[in-house]
Order: structure tokens, then sequence, then C-alpha cells
């Protein structure tokens, strides 16, 4: 009698899963997944801080200083890591401060909730922030080749990784209410433009506060009354965001336009 052969369901079969035939199946599970997770938490939508993941912590930047001091390094390029370093500390004190004023709303949802893209510099800031004010705060890493870090300050049970940087994208735009912006390279200014064009063509159809934090950076790397003069998009298109340098205005800007659009929102949607 012959041995009953024994059959592999579908979805356990490692190789079809890893599969371009399965790619569908993947990125539904991306979408789905972290779905799961959200609605166990309660969270309804976020504050998402984006910028650089090479901006280093005051202490950092600091202690680096000093080494470089005793082994007569290049100490320009260490003061000014210091001086970046700002960014880091304001990253840090506006997601302490809005997760305070997010644990004071009434409620059982959680309500703007920190979230970041997970990684460290700026990401690590606005975590650690939201931590330190010991509340949940969200990590939507992306899986890169030879690029590892650890941001210890993401609520264990809301930290994602993610495969396909459009769901990576679709998440951080769902549940945002509103976005700060701080000086960052690439990704920074991907995540930002694609935010200013969905906003501008109303595929966002939420009001969506978004402040770009640090006026010297955003200034000298984009122009964009440039962008006016040449007719490319409209003199209102600047106002879809709000620059400053202050910690208590980007604070005061934000929760003032929560308070006032957001707080009857029922949570996520476009």
């Amino acid at each position: 009698m012959a041995a009953k052969r024994r059959l592999q369901k579908a979805y356990r079969n490692k190789r079809f899963i890893d599969s371009s035939a399965a790619r569908p199946v993947r990125i539904l599970a991306e979408y789905l997944e972290p779905k799961a997770r959200f609605e166990k938490f309660q969270i309804r939508d976020t504050i998402v801080f984006f910028g650089s993941a090479r901006t280093p912590s005051r202490e950092t930047a600091e202690a680096a200083l000093a080494q470089v001091r005793k082994s007569r390094g290049d100490v320009a390029a260490a003061k000014r890591q210091v001086e970046i370093s700002e960014y880091y500390e304001a990253a840090r004190t506006l997601a302490f401060r809005f997760t305070e004023w997010s644990k004071s709303l009434e409620g059982s949802d959680r309500r703007f909730v920190v979230c970041t893209g997970g990684g460290p510099g700026i990401m690590e800031a606005a975590n650690r922030g939201a931590s330190e004010a010991k509340g949940l705060n969200v990590g939507l890493t992306i899986s890169l080749p030879e690029e590892e870090f650890e941001n210890p300050y993401v609520t264990r049970e809301l930290g994602f990784e993610f495969h396909y940087f459009f769901v990576r994208k679709f998440w951080f735009t769902y549940l945002a209410k509103a976005v700060v912006v701080m000086p960052g390279g690439y990704g920074t200014l991907d995540e930002l433009f694609e935010l200013l064009t969905l906003v501008q063509t109303l595929k966002i159809k939420k009001r969506m506060p978004i402040v770009l934090f640090g006026t010297d950076y955003w200034d000298r790397v984009l122009n964009f009354d440039t962008l006016v003069d040449f007719q490319t998009i409209d003199a209102d298109d600047i106002d879809l965001f709000y620059r400053t340098d202050s910690i208590d205005d980007a604070y005061e800007f934000i929760t003032q336009e929560l308070t006032e659009h957001a707080l009857g929102d029922p949570g996520m949607t476009l």
C-alpha cells in the first residue's frame, strides 16, 4: 500500500509565498496585518514625524565633539553636528508635548498618536519623546539592504517592518491627521512632496496641517517661490504648509488645527 502523501496548504508553501505569483498576497498582508493591530490598540489617527535618519541627539553630538577635541580631529564638523542636533531635541520635545496633550483628551480611543518611520535620527527622537511621555507610539520601518538600526523607543506592539514602500506610505497617510517635517534627505523630500501632491489634488480630503520645521534649512533647500514664479504651482499652494523654528509655535498650530477640525472626525479617512 502506497504511503499517504501529505499535501501542503498554499499559505504554508514558502516557495509560493516568496514568488512573484504571490506578490498580491504579500501586498495585502502588509495592509491587513497592520490594520488588525491598529484596531486592536484603538489607534484612530496619528501625528507623523518625517526627518533625517542621520540627525544625532545632543548627548551623542556633544560626546563626539569631546572625543574629536581629544584626538584633534575635525572640530568644525563635530560642532556642526551639535548645531544640527537641535532638530533632534525639537522633535523629541514636540512628540512629548503632543503625547501629553493626546492623553488628556476624553474618550477611550487613542487619538493623535506619534508615528515615525521607526528608524534612527529624527524618527528616534519623536518616538523617544512619546515614550518619555508614557504614550504609545508607532514605527513604520522599511527593509533596506545592508542597513541595520535599532530604535528602542517604538512601542513593541506597534513596530512594523514593510517591504513595499507604497504600502508603508499608505499607512503614514491614511492614519495621519497632522505632519511635522524636520530637515531630511531624499526620503524626507519624497515623503513631503508626495503628501503635498495628495493634498493639492484633493486625493486627501481631510484637513492636514503640515509643519516644515527649520526655516533656514527649508528656505535654502527648497525655493517654493521659484515654483510660483515659473507658474508650476499656484501662489496659494504655498499655504499648504506652515514654516516655523519655534517648538511652541508648531505645537500651538497643530493642536489648534486638530481641535478645530479633527477631534470630531471618525478617524481613518482620506
